[in-house]
C-alpha cells in the first residue's frame, strides 16, 4: 500500500462544484493527526475547516491560499509513514522545451489518491449522502453546467513543486502571488498565509493594516482573534501594513472605480435570487400592526426569573406567530415540484442574517416542535453562530419558510424574494412609536409593518391574506392568541 496519499477536495455534502482555499492550517513537513483540521475552504455557502483523512506528515500542498479549486481536484498529499525513510523520487527525463519531468510508472503507483465520490462510505467527508443519493442543497439541485475556474490577477499555476533533495523527502512550498509585483513568492510562518485566523479576522486585519504574522494569537490552538487584531491596531504592537490581495476590494484607482470579484456567498445569492425571481411568480402583501401589547409581553417575559439569562427580542414573537399560523395554513409551508406540491409537516424556519461574507439564511430545524424557551435559545445560537462566521452548510440547507428582520436596519418593510424551494418569506419591519387610533382615541402606540411575499402558484390571495392576518392577530395580542390557538 502506498505511503503517500493524496486527498482531493470533497463536495462537503453541498452539491457545489468548487471552493476557494482561504487558509492552510498546516505546512509542508508538519506532523498531523487523524481528523486534525488542515485547511479552511470557502464554498458558495460557508467557510468550513476540512479535517485530515490520514495521520502522518504533510508531503505536498498542491494549491496556495486564494486559489479556487474544483471539487475532486487534489489539494494535499500526506506521507502516512514518515519514519520509513526518504520517499522514492520519480525517475524523470527533462525535455528540451522546459516541460515538467514525466514521472515513472513506479512512482505513479506509489501515490494513492482518495477514492472518488461513490467509493467512500456514506456519511464521511467526500462520500455520498446516506441512501445512495447525491447530497445537494434543498431547492437548489446540483449544477448542470461545467464549473469554471475563476482566473486570478497575477496568479501563477497552482501546482508548485520544489525539487526534492536526493536524500530527503521532497518539500513543496505553497506559492502566492504578490499583489505589488505579480511574482510568485513562497509563504512562510512569518506571513499571514501561515497564521491561524478565521476569515472575518483576516478581513479586519487587512482593513486596519495589521500584519497577522507579527501577532501572537490568544485563541484556541494559538489562533488570532479579533481582540488581538484590535489591540495591535490601537498601538499596543508595531505593525506593518500588508499589500491588499488581488481578490479583496481594492482602493479607488485613478478612474475612481472599485472592482470587487463576485464569488462565494454573494455569487450564489445572486444566482439563486435571479432564478427564484424569474421562476416563481411573486406576490407581496403588507399589514401594519399595533404591537404595543406584544412589546409589553416581552418586558414581562424578561422579568421572569427563568428568562433573565435568555435573549428576548421581538423576533421571538414573530417567529412564534409564523409557526402557529403555519399550523392553521399548512399549504404555506410547501414547495412547488413541477407536477406536484410538496406540503411539509415540519418547519425549518430560516432567519436571514447579514454577515461579513454576505447574506446567509441558516434555519432552526423542526422549529414548530420547540417550546417558546427552546425557540429563544435556538434563535440566539443561530444569530451568534452566524455573526462569528461559524455557520455550517447543514445549518443553511433544508429551509422551508423564512423571516427577514429588516427592522434592525431601521427599515419599515420590503418585498423580499423567495429563497429557492420555499413558498413564503416574511419581512419584519422596525417597531416605531406612531399615532394610532386605539379604543376610539388617537394615542401613541408601538407599530410595525409586515411584508409577506409568496409563490402565487401555490398560495393564492385568500390563503396569503389569511396567513398574514393571523400573524398580525398574534402580534396584536400574543397572550390571548397563545391561549386560543394552543
Amino acid at each position: 500500500m502506498s505511503r503517500i496519499k493524496t486527498f482531493n477536495l470533497p463536495d462537503l455534502g453541498e452539491g457545489l462544484t468548487e471552493g476557494e482555499i482561504l487558509a492552510w492550517l498546516v505546512k509542508v513537513g508538519d506532523t498531523i493527526e487523524l481528523n486534525q483540521p488542515i485547511v479552511e475552504v470557502e464554498t458558495a455557502k460557508a467557510a468550513v475547516e476540512i479535517p485530515a483523512k490520514w495521520a502522518g506528515q504533510v508531503h505536498t500542498i498542491h494549491h496556495p491560499e486564494g486559489t479556487t479549486v474544483e471539487v475532486g481536484a487534489p489539494i494535499i498529499a500526506i506521507d502516512t509513514d514518515p519514519g520509513a525513510g526518504p520517499v522514492e523520487t520519480p525517475s524523470t527525463t527533462a525535455t528540451s522545451g522546459g516541460d515538467l519531468p514525466t514521472p515513472s510508472a513506479a512512482s505513479l503507483a506509489a501515490v494513492e489518491v482518495a477514492p472518488a465520490e461513490g467509493m467512500v462510505e456514506p456519511g464521511l467527508i467526500g462520500g455520498p449522502a446516506p441512501g445512495g443519493r447525491t447530497a445537494v442543497l434543498v431547492g437548489y439541485g446540483p449544477r448542470t453546467t461545467a464549473a469554471k475556474r475563476r482566473p486570478r490577477k497575477g496568479a501563477v499555476p497552482a501546482q508548485a513543486v520544489a525539487a526534492p533533495a536526493p536524500a530527503a523527502p521532497p518539500v513543496v512550498t505553497p506559492v502566492v502571488a504578490s499583489a505589488q509585483t505579480g511574482q510568485a513568492t513562497p509563504t512562510s510562518g512569518g506571513t499571514t498565509g501561515g497564521v491561524l485566523a478565521k476569515p472575518p479576522v483576516r478581513k479586519l486585519a487587512k482593513d486596519l493594516g495589521v500584519d497577522l504574522g507579527t501577532l501572537t494569537g490568544s485563541g484556541p490552538l494559538g489562533s488570532i482573534t479579533r481582540e488581538d487584531v484590535q489591540r495591535a491596531a490601537s498601538g499596543a504592537t508595531t505593525v506593518v501594513a500588508e499589500p491588499i490581495a488581488a481578490t479583496t476590494a481594492p482602493s479607488f484607482g485613478a478612474d475612481r472605480e472599485q472592482h470587487i470579484p463576485v464569488k462565494g456567498v454573494r455569487k450564489l445569492t445572486a444566482e439563486n435570487m435571479s432564478r427564484s425571481a424569474f421562476t416563481a411568480p411573486h406576490v407581496t402583501e403588507f399589514l401594519t400592526v399595533d404591537v404595543t401589547r406584544a412589546m409589553k409581553a416581552l418586558d414581562r417575559l424578561r422579568g421572569r426569573r427563568e428568562w433573565r439569562d435568555v435573549r428576548v427580542s421581538p423576533l421571538l414573537l414573530v417567529a412564534k406567530a409564523v409557526l402557529l399560523a403555519v399550523q392553521r395554513h399548512p399549504m404555506v409551508n410547501s414547495t412547488w415540484a413541477g407536477d406536484e406540491i410538496v406540503v411539509k409537516e415540519y418547519v425549518n424556519l430560516g432567519i436571514a442574517a447579514a454577515t461579513e461574507r454576505g447574506l446567509i439564511v441558516p434555519n432552526v430545524k423542526d422549529a414548530g416542535r420547540l417550546s417558546l424557551r427552546e425557540l429563544a435559545d435556538a434563535l440566539t445560537d443561530l444569530v451568534q453562530t452566524a455573526k462569528s462566521g461559524r455557520t455550517s452548510p447543514a445549518a443553511m440547507s433544508g429551509g422551508t419558510l423564512t423571516i427577514t428582520n429588516v427592522g434592525v436596519f431601521g427599515v419599515d418593510t420590503g418585498t423580499p424574494i423567495l429563497p429557492p424551494g420555499e413558498s413564503a418569506i416574511l419581512a419584519f419591519g422596525a417597531v416605531r412609536e406612531m399615532p394610532w387610533v386605539h379604543k376610539g382615541k388617537v394615542k401613541v402606540r408601538q407599530v410595525t409593518t409586515l411584508g409577506l411575499s409568496f409563490d402565487h402558484r401555490i398560495i393564492d390571495g385568500e390563503l396569503g391574506s389569511k396567513f398574514l392576518r393571523d400573524i398580525g392577530d398574534f402580534l396584536t395580542d400574543p397572550e390571548a392568541a397563545l391561549l386560543a390557538w394552543t
